[in-house]
């Protein structure tokens, strides 16, 4: 497994973070600290989740996710100091008006009850996971500051702002002399592209900000798994990936990457995770897993290098999204 540095930080991470919003969701607890060792003997030293992760599940609640990785901590699968643990901040934790959102009150509060479900006493990188514009900019930068300062977290970060937003947010950071954003997560695929490439990416390339997309497999519908016309398998994102990606353009799209992937000897979801790698812009691309079949698959993505001839045809067969 590849290992590079976060942007300009010092931080050396995976080229391959996984994502664990499934953890309490669609993988149960065993199942998860399961495909958590396997990620971290194929390489994996980047997990990504968030407090809210997995709040919407039956019979779930939010900090599930977080709570799943830190019995899995505490079990001494693996040293702290082994893995960079990445964790957000922004959504509703509970019925009060208090309970969500990116005050100093809210920051401070969740900060503590990441790390007591984390079962840590810091976090790597502590990300705010959309913006609020019911709070000053300045409020929620001198809170996370702070939280840098007394060591709860070593790195800080954002994900879904736009590009004014971050750009605004590491000038604001500058001339106060406050700690920066080292990373962005923003949702960027193969099949979803402008919202990214437009703006955010010359500007991650300008200031060193680190790139961690999610989503990369477009939720599934890049692994091939979904055919244009015919009956489609059972997903709990199914409503949701036909209303986004079920089109003409996206079809033909997919068939493109097929045939790329056909020529790499590589399956479609590896040859769409090398080509979100092959960004330079990208530090590590966040992926998700139900079983350990799926991870070992989706993470030899990492190993398959695109020529330039064909990340090409896959760039002009998805130019107009």
């Amino acid at each position: 497994m590849k290992i590079q540095n976060l942007g300009r930080s010092g931080l050396k991470v995976s080229a391959i973070c996984l994502g664990t919003m499934q953890f309490g969701w669609t993988a149960d607890a065993e199942t998860s600290h399961h495909i958590m060792s396997r990620a971290l003997e194929l390489g994996c030293n980047f997990f990504d989740t968030a407090d809210v992760y997995s709040s919407w599940a039956p019979e779930s609640y939010p900090g599930k996710s977080e709570e799943i990785i830190g019995d899995w901590l505490h079990s001494g699968a693996v040293r702290r100091d082994e893995l960079i643990l990445a964790t957000k901040v922004r959504g509703k934790m509970g019925p009060r008006p208090t309970d969500q959102g990116l005050s100093r009150h809210h920051i401070l509060a969740a900060v503590e009850a990441s790390l007591r479900r984390l079962q840590t006493d810091y976090i790597d990188l502590y990300q705010l996971h959309a913006p609020d514009t019911e709070t000053p900019l300045h409020e929620t930068l001198s809170a996370l500051d702070n939280l840098v300062q007394r060591g709860l977290v070593r790195y800080i970060g954002c994900s879904n702002y736009p590009a004014w937003l971050l750009a605004k947010s590491l000038w604001l950071s500058d001339v106060r002399r406050m700690a920066s954003f080292t990373s962005i997560q923003p949702h960027y695929n193969l099949v979803h592209r402008a919202e990214f490439e437009r703006e955010l990416q010359p500007l991650c390339l300008d200031q060193g900000v680190g790139v961690i997309p999610y989503s990369p497999l477009a939720a599934g519908f890049l692994t091939g798994k979904y055919k244009q016309g015919e009956e489609q398998p059972a997903s709990p994102r199914k409503a949701g990936i036909e209303q986004r990606h079920f089109s003409d353009k996206k079809f033909a799209a997919l068939a493109v990457l097929g045939e790329v992937a056909a020529k790499q000897q590589a399956t479609m979801a590896q040859t769409a995770i090398a080509w979100v790698l092959a960004n330079p812009a990208v530090s590590s691309a966040i992926i998700g897993a139900n079983t350990i079949a799926q991870l070992e698959d989706t993470m030899r993505g990492a190993e398959v290098e695109l020529t330039a001839e064909q990340k090409a045809t896959l760039d002009a067969a998805t130019v107009w999204e």
